[in-house]
């Protein structure tokens, strides 16, 4: 893919690479092995955007586990509409069980929160969250965010599975918008 990408109206910088986006999967599937060993998690991946990372990721991952796909949207465009529609909904018990939700980025929240007050209805053992992309402006500290590849600042990005109305997942970089 070239350094500057255009889309639809709007122009993309490279801002991180293939190579450093695999490195930092690596290592969180070292800390999930280590950490979720003899718990059999499911985990939950959330299309369409965390389909790449998650694949990348549970290729990795070497403990039995279970994996289910649920599919959320919050996003319209480049902002959050502030609605979550639950488009595909999740249809295993999941009482008493480890959870992990897969993202491809946490950038507000609010798709997360909705989703997992409705889990912890579910009656989970535990909830945990893993992402490639965190938003640490945007999301505050509603709640701890378990394993995360990178901090990034509040920009809208695409690539790696995340989109914009529909285009830009197919790069296996990330890059972000060129505010001009």
């Amino acid at each position: 893919m070239p350094d500057i990408w255009k889309l639809k109206d709007k122009s993309f910088n490279k801002f991180i690479v293939n190579d450093d986006i695999q490195a930092k999967i690596s290592e969180l599937a070292v800390r999930i092995n280590t950490d979720l060993k003899g718990k059999q998690p499911i985990f939950i991946v959330v299309l369409n955007g965390a389909f790449i990372f998650a694949s990348d990721l549970l290729k990795k991952v070497t403990i039995d586990c279970e994996i289910a796909f649920v599919k959320l949207s919050s996003y319209k465009g480049t902002q959050s509409s502030g609605v979550v529609q639950q488009i595909i909904g999740l249809d295993l018990d999941i009482k008493g069980r480890t959870i992990v939700i897969i993202e491809d980025i946490v950038d507000t929240g609010l798709t997360l929160v909705g989703f997992r007050e409705t889990l912890n209805e579910m009656e989970p053992d535990k909830v945990m969250i893993a992402t490639c992309l965190l938003k640490p402006v945007a999301f505050g500290d509603k709640f701890p965010i378990d394993y995360h590849c990178f901090s990034i600042p509040n920009e809208f990005v695409v690539g790696y599975g995340l989109d914009y109305d529909g285009l830009g997942r197919n790069s296996s970089d990330i890059y972000k918008i060129v505010e001009g």
